[in-house]
Parts: C-alpha cells; sequence; structure tokens
C-alpha cells in the first residue's frame, strides 16, 4: 500500500504557497483533500478549514474499517443486513503528539431478522480480529463499543 500527500496551498503571486491544504494520492487511484484549521494567532500557520483534518480522516477511516468488517462478517454469516452505520467520538491528548486517548464507536445495524447476538459478535470479530485501524488505535486509546440494532 502506498500514497503520496502533497501540500497545495494557496498559491501567491510571488510564486510561493501558503496555507496548510494538502492532496493525498492513494495507490488505488483516489484522491483526497485534507486542510488545517483557521490559525488566528498566526494565519500563516493555519489552515482555510477546506476540507476535513488529518486526524479527522484518521478517524473517518478507522470507522469506515471496522463498519466494513462488520457488514462483511454478517453477510458471511448469511444474516439479512441491510444497513450499518458508526458514530465515532473521541477524546485526545491535550500535549503534543495529540494521539487519542479514547474512542467510542456505536454502531447502528439494521435488517431483517437480525439477532443482537449476531451483531455483537460482528462488532467484536472486527474490534479484536480484523480492524487493522481499530487495533493500531487501541494501542494508545481506550476503545469502547455500542450498538442498537433497527428491524428494516
Amino acid at each position: 500500500m502506498e500514497c503520496t500527500v502533497n501540500w497545495a496551498g494557496q498559491p501567491h503571486a510571488m510564486g510561493s504557497r501558503s496555507g496548510m491544504t494538502f492532496v493525498a494520492e492513494t495507490g488505488s487511484g483516489h484522491t483526497l483533500v485534507m486542510d488545517g484549521a483557521p490559525d488566528d494567532a498566526k494565519p500563516e500557520n493555519g489552515g482555510a478549514n477546506l476540507a476535513p483534518r488529518p486526524m479527522e480522516t484518521v478517524l473517518a477511516g478507522t470507522g469506515g474499517c471496522t463498519a466494513y468488517d462488520v457488514v462483511l462478517i454478517l453477510k458471511r454469516g448469511r444474516h439479512d443486513v441491510r444497513g450499518c452505520s458508526v458514530k465515532l467520538t473521541s477524546e485526545r491528548a491535550p500535549a503534543d503528539p495529540k494521539v487519542f486517548t479514547k474512542i467510542h464507536m456505536h454502531f447502528t445495524v439494521s435488517g431483517k431478522g437480525l439477532a443482537a447476538s449476531a451483531v455483537e459478535r460482528a462488532i467484536a470479530m472486527s474490534h479484536d480480529k480484523y480492524c487493522s485501524a481499530t487495533i493500531m488505535l487501541g494501542k494508545t486509546a481506550e476503545i469502547t463499543t455500542s450498538f442498537e440494532l433497527l428491524e428494516a
């Protein structure tokens, strides 16, 4: 797996760049734009809030990784899963490096005749065995999960 991240910034007349916009080009041929938050104290160091922050993309990727696992595990178990979303809330360390210290994942899974035990098992399998992102972040963050099951 590979990815190239280029600083896009905002070009100025003198040829230099400012801003904190970055464009990632993934090995699978996709692009992802990231930006920083505005910095009122030092505008030259801040972003323009044009795209997600890099750490937001880490959190989003983690949610995508675990939701993918949950859906795949349920489908492989021949469960009639119809929908899956996961809301992630997090806390970060106050000082650099501002790693994630707590992440809570709340899953909403819908399906026809889905058993709560099957959903609980799929989430646990993702959390404990399959989701690379969750397992990596679990080295610095306490990760908790919850779920609700909706009949579709």
